[in-house]
């Protein structure tokens, strides 16, 4: 006679039940924000000012902007610091891809936290990551004067590729009557600012002869200007030129852009700008950038005008070959992290 089947219930006490735990979100350490904040240190800023602060918050990296190293002459509107905030994210995204640990990033201008940088899926870096973020601590701006050799079709169209892969647009202009339009917008913007005694005792204020950790060091400061220069160039007490040593007669100009101009835009604007120079780096290129027709508000109007397409002009840029330089000096983490 068969045996009924039975059922077999086990009961578990409470005390000894096993609770499954939820798996922590991922996140960033000290490591991640160590190297993080060694690439963004390295990204461009108007005077060489590094208006920009560090820390690690809830297992995210968070880019802030430093109000006390805004410049109260040159960046009324604040537009300069979210720009080299934006290219201070970027390089720090850079740095975290490396590591095999990329971001997710979401810019908040409106607060005091720019950008706030997410661990995403790991996974290896790319090859053009890792060849941009070797280019970090080469890229610097060259102030001098560039060689009358012309930038190749394919470099051109690699720069207006890196500027469109970060939501901007970058127009370069080859043509002299274009450059030549171009060239009188930017001098009629830098004679504004020359004008103003408040502005040219900041510039002063940011131009250094020692060894300081920010501001534009005499030797980075290019030749000095004259009036027959076809671009304009920042008196930084550089160098007087030989008899003849005339800037390039038709430089490469770019100008990049975004489709609209909000905080936020201008953020993602310097991520563009930090990509494209850093392009520019490892094609061998030189830049120096020309921000006087974005600061003054009617020559900004103007070119956008000139160019004639949606959107604004964030920054020109001068892009060439030259004589190569070094980066500029730059503060000791200890003054960034916070």
């Amino acid at each position: 006679m068969e045996k009924p089947l039975t059922e077999v219930c086990t009961v578990t006490h409470p005390e000894h039940a096993r609770v499954a735990r939820p798996t922590p979100p991922p996140s960033y350490g000290d490591a991640e924000l160590h190297e993080a904040a060694l690439a963004a240190i390295r990204a461009p800023s108007m005077h060489n000012s590094q208006p920009w602060r560090l820390r690690l918050r809830d297992g995210a990296i968070e880019v802030l902007a430093d109000p006390g190293r805004r410049l109260t002459v040159a960046d009324r509107t604040g537009w300069a610091v979210l720009i080299a905030c934006g290219a201070a994210t970027f390089n720090a995204r850079l740095a975290l891809a490396v590591r095999g640990r990329p971001a997710e990033v979401r810019l908040l201008p409106a607060a005091d936290v720019v950008a706030r940088l997410s661990p995403g899926r790991e996974r290896p870096a790319t090859y053009a990551e890792e060849a941009l973020y070797a280019r970090i601590p080469q890229r610097h701006s060259n102030r001098s004067p560039f060689w009358p050799e012309p930038v190749p079709r394919d470099i051109r169209r690699r720069l207006a590729r890196a500027a469109d892969s970060e939501q901007a647009w970058l127009d370069l202009v080859v043509d002299r009557p274009a450059l030549t339009q171009l060239a009188e917008i930017a001098v009629s913007a830098d004679e504004v600012l020359r004008r103003d005694d408040n502005y040219q005792a900041e510039l002063l204020a940011w131009t250094h002869t020692d060894s300081a950790a920010d501001g534009v060091p005499v030797r980075a400061g290019g030749v000095r200007p004259e009036p027959q220069d076809l671009l304009p160039q920042r008196g930084f007490g550089g160098r007087t030129r030989a008899p003849g040593r005339d800037y390039e007669a038709e430089p490469l100009v770019g100008v990049l852009g975004m489709s609209g101009d909000r905080p936020a835009d201008q953020v993602q604007a310097g991520q563009a700008l930090e990509k494209v120079l850093l392009t520019a780096t490892d094609s061998g290129l030189a830049v120096s950038l020309i921000s006087q027709p974005i600061e003054v508000a009617a020559a900004r109007a103007r070119l956008r005008r000139f160019l004639n397409r949606p959107g604004w002009p964030q920054m020109v840029l001068r892009l060439g070959y030259g004589v190569p330089g070094r980066a500029g000096p730059r503060r000791r983490l200890s003054e960034v992290l916070t």
